[in-house]
C-alpha cells in the first residue's frame, strides 16, 4: 500500500537548533526534501545550513510575530515550493515556583510554545487543505501531559498546544492533512549532558536521530492508519 505521502517537496521545521531540530532537518533532507530551518538566531542556522548540506536552507523569523510568520512562508513557498511537511518544535522552558512566576516571562513562555504553533499551524493548513494533502506535526513534552511541581510556567503552553493539535486534527484530518502531535517525554541527549549521559547510560536519553526518524514515519503513513499523538521515551524512562 503506498504511504500517504509522497517523498520530494519540501519541509519547514520552526524552532531548528542543534539537537532535534538539526536532527529533523537532515531526516526530511535525506528523504530527498528541501528543507527550510526557521529559528530566530540567524547565525546558528547559518551555521547548521553549512554543515546540513545544499538541501538545507536557513530563514530567521519570529514564531510569535503573525506578519513575521505570514512572510516565512511566503518567502519559503516561493524559493522551494509549498511545505508538505511541517513541523513545529519551538518551546521556551520556564522553571519556578508559582509563588514567584513573573507574570511576563509565563506570557513569553506561553507565546513560544502555543500562539506561535498555532500562527505556523494557520498558515500551513491554508496551503495544504486547498491540495488535500500535507503533514503538520507539533513537538510536546512531558508537560503536555501533567503539570510538575515548578513547571507551571512550562506546561500552560504545552497544554495549549496539545489542545491546538488536536482541534486542528479533527478539522483537517478529514481534508487530507494529517496532524499529529509527539509526546517527547524525557530528556535529548545533546552536548551539553554528556556528563550526565555518561553517568546514567546513553539510553538515559533520546537521541535526535532517533526522534526524527519517527517524525519521518508519520509523515509517511497512509492516511487509513494515521496517528494523531504518538509518546516517544529512553527505554530507561519510568512513566
Amino acid at each position: 500500500m503506498a504511504a500517504g505521502n509522497n517523498q520530494g517537496g519540501s519541509a519547514l521545521v520552526v524552532g531548528a537548533g542543534p539537537g532535534l531540530g538539526f536532527a529533523l532537518a537532515r531526516r526530511f533532507a535525506a528523504g530527498g526534501m528541501s528543507v527550510a530551518m526557521v529559528s530566530r538566531n540567524k547565525e546558528r542556522l547559518d551555521q547548521l545550513q553549512a554543515q546540513g548540506g545544499p538541501r538545507l536552507r536557513a530563514y530567521a523569523a519570529d514564531a510569535t510575530d503573525t506578519a513575521a510568520v505570514h512572510r516565512l512562508f511566503e518567502t519559503v513557498s516561493a524559493e522551494l515550493g509549498d511545505p508538505s511537511l511541517v513541523v513545529y518544535n519551538a518551546s521556551a522552558m520556564l522553571r519556578g515556583s508559582i509563588l514567584e512566576l513573573d507574570v511576563g516571562s509565563v506570557e513569553r513562555a506561553w507565546r513560544v510554545a502555543c500562539l506561535g504553533g498555532l500562527l505556523v499551524g494557520q498558515q500551513a493548513a491554508k496551503r495544504m487543505v486547498g491540495k488535500g494533502s500535507g503533514t503538520i506535526l507539533f513537538t510536546g513534552a512531558t508537560g503536555s501531559l501533567r503539570g510538575g511541581a515548578n513547571f507551571a510556567g512550562f506546561a500552560i503552553g504545552k497544554f495549549g498546544l496539545r489542545a491546538l493539535a488536536q482541534s486542528m486534527a479533527r478539522e483537517l484530518q478529514p481534508r487530507g492533512v494529517h496532524v499529529a502531535h509527539v509526546i517527547v517525554d524525557g530528556v535529548i541527549a545533546a552536548e551539553r549532558n554528556r556528563d550526565w549521559r555518561a553517568q546514567h547510560g546513553e539510553n538515559a536519553a533520546l537521541h535526535p536521530d532517533a526522534i526524527a526518524e519517527a517524525y519521518w514515519q508519520l509523515h509517511l503513513q497512509h492516511p487509513s492508519a494515521w496517528t494523531h499523538e504518538l509518546d516517544l521515551r529512553p527505554s530507561a524512562e519510568k512513566f
